[in-house]
């Protein structure tokens, strides 16, 4: 019986899982902070709502699960930054808002590269348990990127690139 056949919660990580794991939790924890920002600055309600649920429903929930398997395995975490303050809109500088379409955009292309990461780290965990979950962050980042599709369609704010008609 070899060490990696037996309870896969008692299987060791490899340094492979490990790094991914506190890379992934450090880059959580940084996008935490980015969609307070994000939810200051934006007016529109249906996409302040949208990003208040991908914040709690999703990366905030990410953070804890991958938080007590690091800390489980008695593996030091990553810095957390300080929370930002909630503002009003209308206390930001025009100049220095973030537009809601430019808003979405981000946030698309935080999911994206969200869903990337977690197809590779599905590919290179051993453990079935490590896999498993990032693929469950994978297939819920695919759904919050299907809401926002959504949202940017019916508000104007997509950006289609040239439709080839020939």
């Amino acid at each position: 019986m070899g060490i990696l056949d037996g309870n896969q919660h008692d299987e060791p990580f490899h340094s492979g899982e490990i790094f991914h794991l506190w890379s992934y939790l450090l880059g959580t924890k940084a996008t935490l902070i980015t969609m307070q920002v994000l939810i200051n600055h934006t007016g529109d309600h249906d996409l302040k709502t949208f990003l208040e649920d991908l914040l709690e429903n999703c990366f905030t929930q990410e953070g804890q699960q991958i938080e007590a398997i690091l800390k489980e395995a008695g593996i030091r975490l990553p810095p957390s930054p300080p929370d930002r303050p909630n503002v009003e809109l209308q206390d930001i500088p025009a100049g220095a808002r973030f537009n809601d379409s430019e808003i979405a955009t981000l946030v698309k292309k935080e999911l994206i590269t969200g869903r990337m990461i977690c197809s590779y780290i599905m590919g290179i965990a051993i453990r079935e348990d490590i896999g498993e979950m990032f693929g469950e962050f994978h297939t819920q980042k695919a759904e919050y990127e299907s809401k926002l599709l959504t949202i940017t369609k019916t508000k104007g704010w997509l950006v289609p690139p040239p439709i080839n008609i020939k």
